[in-house]
């Protein structure tokens, strides 16, 4: 049995993963879930969760391979040090400076004939590597001032385009927002053009050069029945083949494999990782690659039997990738899904421990935690005869939250969630 240090932000659905595989897994994250797997031993952070202090935390802990979740893949020094000494399982800091490069990705897939948006950065940055986060910017000395974009392809940003501004060091939408024309750019951002469309993601993994998709997910965005707002990612739901969450379903589907396999061509990725699209019809445009676990394999796994993390460490360990038919599993009827629930204010807690009783809510803070406005509370999950009614559960499911919340917000201690679950 193989010992494997897994830091991140959240780190319950990729330990439980791996510890059903049969791994022996110390957790290093923000939030000690609750729910953690009963065999996985759980280090939460105290503070503020970094990559480098997770680094830090790791550091003595005896194991044979580490691997890292979000927000490691912004922070190549992180990862150096995580894995000092010990095994890897997951993209290298030289392959996470390429795919984290907006530029470098968007030249790349566009030479192939990949849809990708436009992007532009700063004129007075050009010659500082987009791979390198802020504060390692910071730290050498080179910051990123405040300043005005470049043009792309020689247009002014007035001519028939909207943008977004990104951080360099994106993760989950945070951050993201509207650029107003003739606004200066804020330092360690970039300008993203604003595709409209649905927006997915397409989960896969990887070894020498090669790729098996294992799932394409609509993604939930900024949606207020989840307490999330702006382009803040909220959850995802998988659908069968066919399902009308996407105009296109069948040739999007394809497009969407046929990109993480040119994605894993193109830049070597190792073991899962992620691909976010905004789907225009049958054509995924390009927006991000997550190199890491990412938050819709959770319900890959679920929904298809298929164990992620054990795909994840055979492919980072000896180049095996799993047979796995994506087509024949996206038959089975019927849509999956899971959402974020995020606080609408502060709140505490009360007895989290009756939510263990429901298999739909998972993330579970523990007893009396404090919870600030727009930090995540919990998960829930639900399924349903296609795309449409899965949402709708999913929303029922988070209306359960918030009661609850209520509740213990007026003194009282009702398992509204329990006695919903004995209800059906």
């Amino acid at each position: 049995m193989k010992r494997v240090v897994i830091a991140g932000v959240s780190t319950r659905a990729a330990a439980e993963s791996a510890a059903q595989a049969g791994f022996v897994v110390t957790a290093i994250d923000a939030f000690g879930d609750l729910d953690q797997h009963a065999s996985v031993r759980s280090v939460p952070l105290s503070g503020r969760f970094t990559a480098h202090a997770a680094a830090r935390a790791a550091r003595n802990i005896e194991c044979d391979a580490v691997a890292y979740l979000s927000s490691f893949e912004n922070h190549p020094s992180a990862v150096i040090a995580l894995a000092a000494g010990r095994a890897l399982w997951g993209n290298s800091p030289d392959v996470l400076g390429h795919v984290r490069d907006p530029l470098l990705v968007g030249d790349a897939l566009r030479r192939r004939g990949i849809a990708v948006p436009e992007v532009s950065v700063l004129s007075q940055s050009k010659a500082v590597s987009l791979s390198q986060s802020k504060d390692e910017l910071f730290a050498q000395g080179r910051p990123v001032e405040d300043g005005h974009p470049e043009p792309v392809e020689g247009r002014t940003f007035e001519q028939d385009r909207d943008w977004l501004v990104k951080p360099l060091a994106s993760g989950g939408g945070r951050g993201v927002r509207p650029w107003r024309r003739g606004t200066r750019l804020p330092r360690g951002c970039y300008l993203q053009e604003l595709v409209k469309g649905t927006p997915g993601s397409v989960a896969f993994v990887a070894a020498a050069g090669r790729a098996v998709p294992l799932g394409v997910s609509r993604q939930l965005v900024g949606e207020h029945a989840f307490g999330a707002a702006g382009y803040r990612y909220c959850g995802s739901i998988l659908a069968a083949a066919g399902d009308a969450q996407f105009a296109r379903d069948e040739a999007l589907v394809d497009a969407a494999c046929a990109l993480a396999r040119a994605v894993a061509e193109e830049f070597g990725v190792v073991g899962v990782n992620g691909i976010d699209f905004i789907a225009c019809g049958r054509v995924p445009y390009v927006v991000e690659v997550n190199p890491r676990w990412s938050s819709s394999m959770e319900l890959v796994e679920r929904v298809y039997g298929l164990s992620v993390f054990g795909a994840h460490a055979a492919a980072c360990e000896a180049g095996a990738l799993p047979a796995f038919d994506l087509v024949s599993a996206r038959r089975s009827p019927g849509a999956a899904g899971k959402a974020v629930v995020f606080a609408r204010h502060d709140v505490t807690v009360g007895d989290t421990r009756v939510w263990l009783a429901d298999s739909s809510v998972r993330d579970i803070p523990r007893p009396g935690a404090r919870i600030c406005a727009g930090r995540p509370v919990c998960t829930v999950f639900a399924a349903g005869r296609d795309a449409v009614a899965c949402h709708a559960a999913l929303v029922g499911r988070a209306e359960r939250v918030y009661a609850e919340l209520a509740a213990w917000e007026r003194g009282f201690a009702t398992p509204i969630l329990r006695q919903a679950q004995d209800e059906r």
